[in-house]
């Protein structure tokens, strides 16, 4: 068996830091430009932190920081140059993989002859900026769920492909944040090309860079980038450990994953119902949902007709209807699946969570629903 030194392990490990300026970013953003891939990431829209392709390094937002609660949702820009201490926008980066509205097949008569064209999507080199460690783990969610069973979805394969992840530990958690509990945040573990850390103070303002993939290595030593010092990576550590300490326990997931399923009788549910709109705004924002459902369009002449595949929610009527009526006619029903299913059975189809704990669900429900005082509400009845 063959011994290395401790030192020689610091060494090699402190090799996958890099300790990066604002202009080292931009030089890296323009890297990406110049090897045809298509940045992606956040940038400020309509009084919200949005996700989309960028041109230009200087699109990503500067200086924002959020206000967040229960159904509220503000900004305030400050007169720094950070980048990355906002939490998290009504969008997660779910749309780029899995698109709100993609059109499936389409098909035409023509002299009696009848041809079908299925729609293939072509592949393109993509770099994601600014993933949270709960949205990456939400990606990884949802390739459990289309890539990994016996039917995968060719688009969702398709957009997957040739990506790279440039992923953010958070600085800032809002006060909807619950990844602690998930155990999916605030640092990025696993899944990412390069995950970066903003450090700032009045004094200081930089990055700290560490690479998850040698093809990020090998870049960002080509562009001939300063290696992370230990004080660096000690310092970039501080900033993940507050942060995780900032945010308090919100419940026990083992114990929601198991109770959970037994309370479908409970009168907690009755309250609930009382309160939520049925609006579907939590699952539109989730970035782990994946319901769905399919639009025919057919021309006036019957010669042409196309399927769509397009977002839906449990909590459409419609999306319970069978042959003889809807399933779920209630609210309560609804919401019971809906929180029943991400906490719970999820982990009996994939063998995992289906929440992250990214509080969106809170944030943009219009009359604030806490889905973690909700669990607390049914857990501390179940021990009454």
């Amino acid at each position: 068996m063959t011994f290395i030194r401790s030192e020689i392990i610091a060494e090699m490990i402190k090799n996958n830091y890099f300790r990066l300026s604002s202009r080292d970013l931009e030089k890296l953003f323009n890297y990406f430009l110049d090897e045809q891939y298509s940045n992606i990431g956040p940038y400020f829209k309509d009084g919200a932190i949005m996700y989309g392709e960028l041109d230009h390094f200087e699109d990503l937002p500067k200086g924002y920081y959020e206000k967040i609660d229960a159904g509220k949702y503000n900004l305030v820009q400050k007169s720094d140059k950070s980048l990355f201490q906002y939490t998290h926008g009504p969008q997660s980066f779910k749309a780029h993989f899995f698109p709100q509205r993609s059109k499936l097949w389409s098909a035409e008569i023509n002299e009696g002859n009848l041809a079908i064209k299925e729609e293939k999507l072509k592949k393109r080199k993509k770099v994601f900026w600014g993933i949270r460690s709960c949205d990456l783990y939400a990606i990884s969610t949802l390739d459990r769920v289309f890539l990994n069973r016996d039917y995968k979805n060719p688009n969702y394969e398709v957009l997957r492909k040739e990506t790279m992840i440039i992923a953010v530990n958070c600085g800032q958690p809002s006060n909807t944040c619950f990844c602690t509990s998930m155990d999916t945040g605030p640092k990025v573990k696993k899944d990412f090309d390069l995950a970066i850390t903003e450090v700032l103070s009045k004094k200081k303002h930089h990055f700290i860079a560490e690479t998850g993939s040698q093809e990020a290595q090998q870049i960002l030593t080509d562009l001939s980038f300063q290696f992370a010092s230990e004080k660096d990576i000690e310092e970039a550590e501080k900033v993940i450990n507050k942060t995780s300490k900032s945010m308090d326990k919100a419940f026990d997931r083992d114990k929601a994953r198991k109770f959970l399923i037994e309370k479908a009788d409970d009168k907690h549910w009755q309250d609930v119902e009382k309160r939520c709109l049925a609006c579907a705004n939590c699952t539109l924002v989730c970035p782990t949902c994946f319901c769905t459902t399919t639009e025919d369009i057919t021309d006036l002449e019957g010669k042409h007709t196309e399927r769509w595949q397009k977002w839906d929610s449990c909590f459409n009527g419609d999306y319970s209807y069978i042959h003889g009526g809807i399933v779920r006619k209630s609210i309560k029903s609804r919401y019971r699946q809906w929180i029943s299913h991400k906490l719970s059975s999820w982990y009996d189809q994939f063998d995992m969570s289906g929440c992250v704990g990214c509080g969106r669900c809170i944030t943009w429900c219009p009359v604030g629903i806490d889905i973690r005082q909700e669990v607390k509400e049914l857990l501390v009845e179940k021990d009454g």
